[in-house]
This record gives structure tokens, sequence and C-alpha cells, in this order.
């Protein structure tokens, strides 16, 4: 199936001119709060974990700063795929789709948070840090919404990079820089999200192959997919361990991420082993909501190993 043409539709969402009669709960939700909350999260990690020093008014303007322009990604996202999102029923409520906000309003409203997160991120923090965020807004808003998004399976596996920058920026806002541990931060998310993504795709195969997206089940069919969540699992779960073997973290850490992990693992077993024909997918459906749960257990069990640690050494 083709994929629905996005100028034809938003332009049928334009309306007249003049403001909507939007809300500032309808702004808020072209930021994907859920979004951004996991955003937040694992910038801080990045930015407590890092060494060295911040001062903690630069630190909270640094998440802010990095909030804000994971919203401002939000809302170009949202802006763009208007058109899809009109159709699928998970997102036919948000605001644009829903007639609550106009689609130039999105746009205007994205661009200028974009705009305002980098500048003070880079005039409070560092220009390194502000550069990085700015790649991160343009990666997701453009190279995944506007091109992978639309034309390749793989479109989670490279785009995914986007939602797993954060933690590199939080460390890059103390360092100025990268690391392989900040690298590392980065590949347990990375690795993580065609996981998660595509045992959401499983069990609404429906609404992304309605408007063309073509996502790894709709292309490679239920048993690639299936295979592929279980490698990616794998992989996420050994990534997930490395911070114990470099020294970020201590063998504690280890011990609990493995744990996780092989939760994590397991009940990518039960989606590998789900049978044919299974119309509810209850597997897939229980993957992807462990899955959430996985990633802010592996990083707040970074952020209490880091805190024992440092208390320990002040003892």
């Amino acid at each position: 199936m083709a994929v629905i043409d996005n100028s034809e539709t938003i332009g049928s969402l334009q309306g007249g001119t003049g403001l909507s009669e939007a809300g500032a709960r309808d702004f808020f939700a072209l930021l994907k709060p859920r979004v951004m909350s996991l955003v937040v999260f694992t910038a801080f990690a990045g930015l407590v974990l890092a060494p060295g020093h911040i001062n903690p008014v630069l630190g909270a303007i640094a998440i802010l700063c990095i909030a804000v322009g994971a919203g401002a990604s939000g809302a170009l996202n949202m802006w763009y795929d208007a058109d899809i999102d009109a159709v699928m029923t998970r997102t036919a409520s948000r605001p644009i789709p829903a007639g609550r906000v106009k689609p130039d309003e999105a746009l205007a409203f994205g661009i200028t948070l974009s705009v305002f997160s980098v500048a003070i991120l880079g005039l409070t923090v560092n220009w390194f840090a502000a550069a990085f965020l700015a790649f991160t807004i343009f990666f997701y808003a453009v190279v995944y919404t506007m091109w992978l998004k639309r034309s390749t399976p793989q479109n989670i596996v490279i785009g995914g990079a986007s939602g797993a920058f954060p933690p590199m920026i939080g460390w890059a806002c103390v360092t100025g820089g990268v690391s392989l541990d900040s690298i590392i931060l980065f590949l347990i998310i990375f690795l993580w999200t065609p996981a998660h993504f595509w045992a959401l795709a499983l069990f609404k195969m429906q609404d992304y192959g309605s408007v063309g997206v073509p996502m790894m089940p709709n292309v490679a069919g239920i048993p690639v997919t299936k295979k592929q969540i279980f490698v990616y699992a794998a992989l996420t779960a050994l990534c997930s361990i490395a911070p114990a073997a470099t020294g970020l973290a201590s063998l504690w850490y280890g011990l609990a991420a493995g744990l996780f992990s092989l939760a994590f693992v397991a009940y990518a077993v039960l989606v590998l082993r789900m049978r044919d024909g299974d119309e509810r997918m209850a597997p897939a459906r229980k993957l992807f909501a462990y899955s959430i749960f996985y990633l802010f257990a592996i990083f707040s069990a970074l952020l209490v190993d880091h805190y024992a640690q440092t208390l320990w050494g002040m003892a």
C-alpha cells in the first residue's frame, strides 16, 4: 500500500486563517510528554554519571533545555505526520488530526522551541552539547520523520538513534565531549528501541498497514520480526551489563541489570514462540509493557549504584 501523501492531508487540516482555540493542554500534548519523560530521565542519568561537576543551576537548565528540545521534536513530528495520525486509531485523537491545533501553529511551535532550547543550552552550558541537541532534533524531525519512517522497515533501527542521544547530551553538558561510557548509555537505548517498537508494531499491524508505513511486521512478516526482536533483546541485555565491566557501575549494578535483562530476554522468547495466527498477541503486549519498565529500571539502577558508591566513598 502506498504511503499517504502528507501535503494533501495537512492542507485539508489547515482550515481557515486565524488562530485555533487550542488550550495549553493541547500544546503540551504536542510535546509528547510520555516520550519526553524518558528523554529527561536518561539525560539526567547521563549528566549525573558523567565524570566532573556541573553547577546544580546549570544542570537544571541543561535538563530543561533537553526536555524542551525533545518536545520540539515531538511537535515537528506531529506536524509532519498529521496525515497518518488522522487514520491510525492510536493517534487519531492527537491535537492536529482532532482539529484542536492547526498544522502551521504546530510547525511554528516546534521551530520556536527548537531554536530556544539550543540557544539557551549553548549560552549557559556549552556549545558542544547545544550542537548535539540541535543534531538530535534534526535527526528525529527530518531524518527519521520525513525520510526513514515512510521509506524503510529499518526506520526504527536507524531512527531510534534520536531517542538514544539524550544521555550522551547530558554527559556532554558536564564534560564537553563524549566517551566510551556515554556511548554505552547510547547503545543501551539504541538496541532496546527495535524490540520495544516492533513488539508494538506486531499488535498494531493493521494501523501501520492502513497508512502504508513500512514497519517490519508488515514488510518482512511476523516470523522475521519475532526473530529480530529476540536478537535485539539479547544485544540489549549484553550492553546493559557493560557499565559494570567498564567501571562506570559496580558489580552490584551488573547483578541487578542481569536480572532485569533476563526477564527482558524471557519476554522476547515468549514472543519468538508465539503461535502463528495469534490475534491477541498477548506475549507482544507483555513485552512492550515490560520494555518500558525495563529501560527505566536499568537507568534507575545506574543512578542508585552511582549514589550508593558516592555515599560509600564518603563514609
